[in-house]
């Protein structure tokens, strides 16, 4: 196993793609510091990119990537490698690369301007997006056998947790406004990566006072050991689960 996610870590770095990705996130991180006067609205500039752009290239990236290998997934099937070891080392191979990217190109800046707990968790929003989106990918190209339609259920999954979702809620919030539903918007925050990642940095940087009643009452929550163990529990489920039933998936598939 060490050997193939080294190999697919090797494979990865040295794809342009990745390359230029970093260089992206390396040369927006820096001006956006370098235009704000405070470090703290740069964070805030900053976590729009994480939150959008780095599960986005993630999730289209990993999907592509396992299509154009699948002539060597074909390969390494039919030698005696566990399907599951295979499945799971391009997963670790692509999770550590594009995490790496993450680092490199948000990290850096971040080091440079402000090493506060804020930016810390900025970094650590980005590497498990990274890891989620990634599973997420792995699943879709899994299921979906044609190279497009994989592509597209990628899209869609990004485009529904990036924006349907949050409408959906905004709409259940606004037809039941006359109920206590701060409660139920927090377990609503469990079937989003991308919101709780968004929640708990902006928590962190003692603006929650910005999001009203509702705000203070994440604040309250996330704050306590119960918050962090549910902030745990949630994502160590949104990076395994898909992962696991995509693997489930190709065990069963007929190559």
């Amino acid at each position: 196993m060490k050997k193939l996610v080294k190999y697919v870590i090797i494979d990865i770095l040295r794809n342009k793609v990745v390359l230029g990705y970093t260089l992206f996130l390396l040369a927006v991180s820096f001006s956006v510091f370098s235009i704000e006067d405070n470090s703290s609205k740069g964070l805030l500039s900053l976590l729009n990119i994480v939150l959008i752009i780095v599960p986005l290239l993630s999730v289209i990236f990993s999907t592509i990537y396992v299509y154009n290998s699948s002539e060597f997934i074909e390969l390494l099937v039919s030698q005696p490698v566990k399907r599951t070891t295979l499945l799971t080392s391009i997963y670790a191979g692509l999770t550590t690369s594009l995490m790496l990217a993450v680092i490199v190109g948000i990290g850096m800046p971040v080091l440079v301007y402000d090493r506060s707990d804020v930016g810390l968790s900025l970094v650590l929003a980005g590497a498990l997006l990274t890891a989620v989106f990634t599973g997420l990918a792995i699943l879709a190209s899994v299921v979906t056998r044609d190279k497009a339609k994989g592509i597209g259920v990628s899209i869609l999954l990004w485009f529904y947790f990036a924006i349907i979702f949050d409408g959906f809620v905004l709409f259940l919030l606004f037809q039941f406004a006359d109920y206590p539903l701060e409660k139920v918007s927090i377990s609503l925050t469990a079937l989003n990566p991308i919101d709780l990642s968004r929640i708990l940095v902006l928590l962190k940087m003692d603006i929650s006072a910005m999001m009203g009643y509702t705000g203070a009452v994440f604040k309250e929550f996330f704050e306590g050991i119960t918050g962090y163990l549910f902030i745990t529990v949630v994502m160590i489920a949104w990076i395994c689960l898909p992962v696991i039933l995509g693997i489930k998936k190709f065990n069963k598939k007929d190559l």
